[in-house]
């Protein structure tokens, strides 16, 4: 399917200002099911496009927003080393756990008010965006959220100083969640992804759980932790899921 990539929105985040939302879409008439996807911590940088575009060309609107807006300008790509690394990683633990929040609930509303999108909501992420796409869930409105080797939720120290509430308020997530995991990254090892697993078991939740030999950020197709063929399989997990999620 041919996609529609090079639309940005503006919108107001109340109490943070103007975060830019980055939008790729099929460029057909119709209406289609949207999808929040959160980056990560270098913002929306060229493989997050083309995750983007991934989703896009099966079918969703996709919004990508950019997650440091409050600390950065408008259009900011963090580099993929040293310092775009230091830099994101010292934003994660500087912005309040409500501005995330806040952002995604902004997101949400500008997604279900563009005319391409059908009202149906789902989230994604990698990184700092698998856990922000959970915190997404947060929303009744978004009903499939589809987390990859999301970091902090173990530890609980997403946000101004490192205490967050997400394992807390898992019960109050009422969204089917795809859960996939690289049994290698060192951000979530064992302990921390059978504390979560725990924690889904314990609410009861509806989630599909999947770990695969890989390393963190396997799915970014660039670097040397980028595994092709994972990501192939990763994204028809993703796609049936959210055709069984979203309907």
């Amino acid at each position: 399917m041919i996609i529609r990539s090079d639309e940005t929105q503006d919108v107001e985040v109340p109490g943070s200002g103007t975060m830019r939302v980055h939008l790729f879409r099929p460029a057909v008439d119709g209406r289609f099911p949207g999808i929040i996807l959160f980056s990560e911590i270098y913002q929306v940088t060229a493989p997050i496009r083309r995750l983007a575009a991934m989703l896009a060309g099966n079918g969703f609107v996709v919004a990508v927003p950019e997650v440091y807006h409050e600390y950065e300008p408008l259009g900011t790509v963090l580099a993929y080393d040293q310092a775009g690394t230091d830099r994101g990683n010292d934003l994660k633990f500087t912005k309040p756990v409500a501005g995330f929040d806040a952002d995604a609930r902004a997101a949400a509303d500008a997604l279900v008010a563009h005319p391409a999108c059908d009202g149906r909501l789902g989230s994604f992420g990698v990184c700092l965006g698998g856990h922000l796409a959970y915190r997404a869930a947060l929303d009744p409105r978004v009903t499939a959220a589809a987390c990859f080797y999301p970091t902090d939720i173990h530890a609980g120290t997403l946000g101004e100083g490192r205490a967050d509430d997400s394992l807390a308020r898992m019960a109050e997530i009422r969204a089917d969640m795809l859960f996939v995991w690289g049994r290698q990254d060192p951000h979530v090892p064992f302990a921390g992804r059978e504390m979560i697993r725990a924690r889904l078991e314990e609410v009861e939740a509806r989630y599909e759980w999947h770990e695969l030999n890989a390393q963190h950020a396997f799915l970014r197709d660039e670097g040397p932790r980028y595994d092709p063929a994972l990501f192939l399989q990763s994204m028809a997990l993703t796609l049936a899921f959210y055709r069984r999620a979203l309907g």
